[in-house]
């Protein structure tokens, strides 16, 4: 047979990520740092060989599925790494949810164990779990890796849940290196020199890349940090290791600004490129962050279901406002409702092919086929793009609206708002008027020193029409002390029009 086993290609992540860098001379290296300690990548071996053989020594098999439930500190990247090596499929879950959602995950994935951290473990009253190391006990510091191929799955993501239920995206072993490539060494020139710092955690797509694949693929160093990413934490954080690349969503980036501590290169003496992602960076903060830290920050999309990034700005090409263009190995289109392509400023949705797809969703089968379409992805993202051939994020298909016959952008209008020297930040929904036609609504957070008052809301309708165009302006707008978000940072609109249809009629 033309594709048996034999000449499909074996294939294990571990190999590629731990053994290739101790190989090649890095063993004393360090691989990552958290608040406690550091993990070379020669103990990295040493551990996920570990790890692997502990769980084959406790029962476990290739293709079993284990829950990762851990904080961002060296445990993670073993337990990942450990239960890949062992063709074990690893499944890594938010830290930040509520026990009904995660009881929602364990049923759906069927996982045969949940990794947990202790602490973790206490708040949220789990019982039969297994501790890093333990499993480590068990095992072995032999060298080893089980004989999985390149497109066998290896670890699932499950994504946020922005539109809904979050649905686990299935990833096979060459897709980790795929994205580090394309992504983190094409566009973000990430090598062995650099030490990066990520805001986002490991438990999704963007974090995973930021803090694990990317810097692994090329021997660098990665810090982190097990706690909430707050302002002063991330200060503390530049100041004390001097990260070259920062990864953050743009809440944060907004947050640092606003900070007293920020200052040229937001406390790091070496820093050199910033991300943004999770979801579109409004210009005025980008060319803010520029201005006031000397520090381009490349703003891109990428998903859950594609892995990383396949859309960026790049270094030396940034323009703000804009997602860039195609991260070189992905193609983007943007196709209308019949899948026909667009021209040059027409909206649609972005759709887009490259070799970091997820394989489909578990037990999701007709989202599957709507979402992973042959060799296309459906983002579910409204796009247009510009005669230089850079792409603008529109919004959600979903969050989209007409005005007055006419599309409206809910980034656009919180673009709008958040320019303002009083707003922090900002969600747009639909909202129907005493006359039953659809109408901006707009969500606030009001920077400090700035109260809620008549006055104060006009202005902003008045600054919105200045910016974005007379029939985007928000008919109302309500001031909150803060936005629903994923843990990506995605504004959770959906949660928004919810409340909002529940409400009493107040049109």
């Amino acid at each position: 047979m033309s594709d048996s086993f034999s000449e499909r290609q074996c294939y294990n992540a571990a190999t590629d990520f731990v053994d290739a860098n101790v190989a090649r001379g890095l063993g004393g290296k360090a691989a990552f740092i958290d608040p406690h300690r550091t993990l070379t990548y020669g103990e990295l071996q040493k551990q996920t060989c570990r790890f692997a053989s502990g769980l084959l020594a406790l029962g476990f098999r290739p293709e079993d599925r284990i829950a990762l439930l851990l904080p961002d500190t060296i445990d993670y990247p073993v337990a990942f790494f450990g239960a890949i090596r062992a063709g074990i499929v690893v499944i890594p879950m938010n830290t930040w949810l509520a026990p009904e959602q995660y009881s929602y995950m364990l049923s759906d994935s069927r996982a045969r164990a949940i990794v947990a951290d202790e602490l973790l473990v206490g708040q949220l009253g789990f019982h039969e779990t297994l501790r890093v190391s333990d499993i480590c006990a068990r095992g072995s510091e032999n060298v080893f890796a089980a004989p999985t191929i390149s497109d066998e799955v290896a670890f699932w993501l499950y994504t946020s849940g922005s539109t809904g239920e979050p649905k686990g995206v299935k990833h096979v072993h060459s897709s980790l290196m795929a994205t580090a490539r394309l992504m983190g060494q094409g566009v973000l020139g990430i090598d062995e020199s650099d030490v990066v710092l990520s805001a986002a955690k490991l438990f999704f797509a963007y974090g995973l890349g930021n803090a694990m694949s990317f810097p692994m693929s090329v021997g660098a160093t990665a810090i982190l940090w097990p706690e909430r990413p707050t302002p002063d934490a991330m200060f503390d954080l530049m100041q004390r290791h001097d990260p070259t690349i920062f990864y953050a969503v743009p809440s944060l980036y907004s947050a640092l600004l606003s900070h007293s501590r920020i200052s040229r290169g937001a406390g790091s003496k070496q820093l050199r490129l910033c991300v943004s992602a999770g979801e579109a960076l409004p210009a005025h903060l980008g060319e803010r962050w520029r201005e006031v830290t000397g520090t381009e920050v490349l703003d891109g999309i990428g998903s859950t279901e594609m892995l990383q990034t396949f859309l960026s700005n790049q270094p030396g090409d940034v323009r703000y406002g804009s997602t860039g263009k195609p991260v070189a190995g992905y193609e983007v289109k943007i196709v209308d409702e019949n899948d026909a392509e667009l021209a040059d400023g027409e909206i649609g949705e972005l759709i887009v092919r490259g070799p970091s797809a997820g394989e489909g969703y578990w037990n999701q089968r007709a989202k599957s086929r709507r979402t992973f379409a042959g060799q296309w992805t459906y983002t579910g993202d409204k796009y247009y793009r510009d005669p230089d051939g850079y792409y603008f994020y529109c919004g959600r298909a979903d969050d989209m609206f007409k005005v007055s016959g006419m599309w409206v952008s809910p980034f656009d209008v919180e673009a709008a708002l958040v320019s303002h020297a009083a707003v922090l930040e900002a969600a747009v929904i639909p909202k129907e008027d005493s006359d039953g036609l659809i109408k901006p609504k707009a969500f606030v957070v009001l920077k400090n020193g700035h109260a809620d008052d008549t006055a104060l809301l006009r202005e902003l309708k008045e600054h919105v029409k200045a910016r974005a165009g007379t029939w985007k302006y928000p008919r109302w707008i309500e001031p909150r002390e803060s936005l629903p978000r994923t843990a990506t940072g995605k504004v959770q609109r959906y949660k928004l029009r919810e409340e909002e249809a529940s409400r009493p009629d107040s049109s």
